[in-house]
C-alpha cells in the first residue's frame, strides 16, 4: 500500500486493473484503517478517472452477493450523497412513488455517511429487516413492485470500509461507487450527482454499460432534482438544462428540503410524503424525481405525463399502499 500511496501522492492515476486489485485487497482486510483513510482522502483532492471508477466497480461487482431479478426490468433511483445538504430521503420517497405507479424498483441503499439519514436509516426506522433471501426479495417485487438491497449485505468491501467512512464523515469514492454496483444490475437508473464533472463521468460510464439512464444535478449543488435552482439532466445521447418552472413547479428554499437532526425526523418526513401530508416543497420534489425516473423507463411519455403519473401515485394512496405491503413483507 505504501507504494500505491506514494504513486497517488505524486498525482499519478491508477489503471483499471490496478484499481480493481486495490479494492479487492481492501475488502479482504489487507490494509489497516489509516491506510484506507489515506487512500480515500486522495480522491477528495483530485477527480477520479473513468478507468479508476470502472476498476473499483469491477471489483465490487465481482465480489457481490448475486441477486437475480432481471425479469422484472427494474429501475434504481439513487443519489451519490456527499452534497452536504442534509435533505430528507428524496430518492427513497421517489422509489416508493414509482413502485406505487406500477413500475418495478430495486433500491440499493446504505446508512447515511454524510447526512443524518440514508435510505437504510429510514428503512430501519420502519422495522425493515435487511435480507439477501431471494424468496423474500422476489415476493417483494411481485406484491409491491419494490425490493430493498442493503449495500453492506451484498458487498463485503462496503462493509469493510464502513467504519472508516463514518469516522471521516466526508464524501469518498464509495459515494460514487454505490450507484454503479447495485447487485441486481437494474436495467434502468436515475442517478443524482453533486457536481457537473461527476455528471459527465457517470454519463460516460453508463453509456459504456448500455443501460438506459438519466443523471441529474441541480446547479446549486444538490445530488437530485431539488427545485431550488436550474438543474441539468443527461440521458442516453442528450443533455438539457431545466428550470423548476419548465416542469410546472415553483422554486423552493433550501431549508424546505431539510431532513432534520435525527433519523427519527427524517422518517417522519418520509411518512408525511407517503401519506400525502407533506409540505408542497417536499411533495413536489419527490414527484419531480419520480417523474424523471418514469421517463427513463418510458421515454416516449412526455415529462408532463410522467409528472401526472407520479402525482397520482402519491395522491391516490398507491405509493402509501406499496410501502405498507413492503413493510409487511420485509419485517
Amino acid at each position: 500500500m505504501k507504494q500505491i500511496l506514494y504513486k497517488l501522492f505524486e498525482h499519478q492515476y491508477l489503471g483499471r486493473e490496478e484499481a480493481r486489485e486495490i479494492l479487492q485487497n481492501i475488502a479482504s482486510g489487507k490494509y489497516n484503517n489509516e491506510q484506507v483513510a489515506s487512500l480515500l482522502t486522495v480522491f477528495l483532492m483530485r477527480n477520479i478517472s473513468v478507468e479508476e471508477l470502472c476498476g473499483f466497480r469491477d471489483a465490487l461487482l465481482e465480489m457481490r452477493t448475486r441477486v437475480e431479478l432481471d425479469e422484472f426490468e427494474p429501475i434504481d433511483i439513487v443519489g451519490t450523497g456527499g452534497d452536504g445538504k442534509n435533505t430528507f430521503n428524496i430518492s427513497t420517497s421517489a422509489c416508493f412513488t414509482v413502485a406505487g405507479a406500477g413500475y418495478p424498483v430495486v433500491k440499493h441503499g446504505n446508512y447515511g455517511a454524510t447526512s443524518v439519514s440514508g435510505a437504510s436509516n429510514v428503512m430501519e426506522q420502519h422495522g425493515v429487516r435487511f435480507t439477501t433471501n431471494s424468496d423474500v426479495l422476489r415476493r417483494s417485487m411481485d406484491e409491491c413492485k419494490i425490493a430493498y438491497l442493503h449495500a453492506p449485505l451484498f458487498s463485503p468491501a462496503m462493509k469493510a470500509v464502513a467504519p472508516v467512512r463514518k469516522a471521516l464523515a466526508v464524501r469518498t469514492f464509495f459515494n460514487m461507487l454505490g450507484p454503479l454496483v447495485n447487485p441486481a444490475l437494474p436495467k434502468y437508473q436515475l442517478l443524482g450527482v453533486y457536481s457537473l464533472p461527476l455528471l459527465r463521468l457517470y454519463s460516460y460510464t453508463f453509456q459504456e454499460s448500455q443501460s438506459r439512464f438519466a443523471v441529474v444535478h441541480s446547479l446549486d449543488g444538490y445530488d437530485e432534482i431539488s427545485l431550488t435552482s436550474e438543474f441539468k439532466a443527461a440521458t442516453n445521447g442528450n443533455e438539457k438544462i431545466y428550470t423548476p418552472e419548465d416542469l410546472g413547479f415553483k422554486r423552493y428554499a433550501e431549508k424546505e428540503l431539510d431532513g432534520g437532526n435525527t433519523p427519527e425526523d427524517a422518517a417522519r418526513i418520509f411518512d408525511n410524503v407517503m401519506n400525502n401530508k407533506a409540505t408542497e416543497a417536499q411533495k413536489n420534489v419527490v414527484i419531480a424525481n419520480a417523474a424523471f425516473a418514469i421517463q427513463v423507463i418510458e421515454p416516449r411519455k412526455s415529462l408532463e405525463e410522467c409528472i401526472a403519473i407520479a402525482g397520482e401515485s402519491l395522491e391516490s394512496g398507491k405509493a402509501r399502499n406499496a410501502l405498507k405491503r413492503f413493510l409487511e413483507i420485509n419485517h
